[in-house]
């Protein structure tokens, strides 16, 4: 009963699925940070909390009904020639609404400065987890599905997406306050939610893009964004030296 145990392949899947499944939560963790950022300082934990317990009982029910998982798949009518399945379904519905929210939040970013306006801007914490669920669902949805097709058993495949929530638990926090801290990485951040959405709606038309290039462009801009605000914080302690030394007589 416990052979699976000893068995190296099993761990190998298992290890594998868990860095697989923390990269596909990357889009999630950044989407709670930014809904959370909205909502008061002292909710924000309680919100980030809720949103990954909400994106973990997602992923663990879905698993469990693998039957109905599979026959999502399964096409349900054509469009334009093209054969539209319920995850196909569920994708574009979920791609589409990233990019509004997303876009929205970008016009609102451009349209209030940086730390003001904090308690117009602020959102209910029941609309904030709302918008977590719905998406969550849509994420949770692209997990599972790679958590089938990599592992053959259902236990590993529960164990591996607990593991790697946990994992997200403990990292939202610190990655959510970086972004609220940063405007440009924050934009950055919205930026990158527009991209998934269009994904999410191209694989709903059957065009796979390669998930690969997406982290990789998403991981290069986030360097290129940390090295910049590395250069400006140099550059803005300078200044006031500068400004001493000039003033010293």
């Amino acid at each position: 009963m416990l052979d699976w145990v000893t068995d190296p392949q099993i761990w190998i899947g298992f290890f594998t699925l868990v860095a697989l499944e923390i990269v596909l939560g990357i889009d999630n963790i950044i989407f709670i940070s930014i809904l959370a950022g909205k909502l008061p300082p002292e909710q924000r934990d309680r919100a980030r909390v809720l949103g990954l317990a909400a994106a973990l009982i997602s992923r663990l029910l879905l698993l469990l009904a693998l039957s109905w998982v599979v026959q999502l798949t399964a096409p349900l009518f054509t469009v334009f020639g093209h054969e539209i399945s319920g995850r196909d379904l569920i994708l574009l519905l979920g791609g589409l609404f990233l990019l509004a929210k997303s876009v929205t939040e970008i016009g609102h970013s451009m349209d209030t400065p940086h730390g003001k306006d904090k308690k117009a801007a602020a959102a209910s914490f029941a609309s904030v987890i709302a918008q977590i669920m719905v998406l969550d669902i849509v994420f949770s949805l692209d997990s599972v599905i790679t958590a089938v097709g990599m592992v053959d058993e259902l236990g590993v495949m529960i164990a591996a997406v607990v593991v790697a929530v946990l994992v997200m638990l403990f990292a939202s926090g610190p990655i959510s306050r970086f972004v609220d801290t940063h405007p440009s990485i924050k934009m950055l951040a919205l930026a990158f939610l527009v991209l998934i959405g269009v994904v999410l709606v191209a694989e709903g038309l059957d065009q796979h893009i390669p998930k690969g290039y997406i982290y990789f462009a998403m991981a290069f801009s986030v360097i290129v964004e940390l090295l910049n605000i590395r250069v400006r914080s140099r550059n803005n302690k300078k200044v006031p030296e500068e400004t001493e030394e000039k003033a010293t007589p």
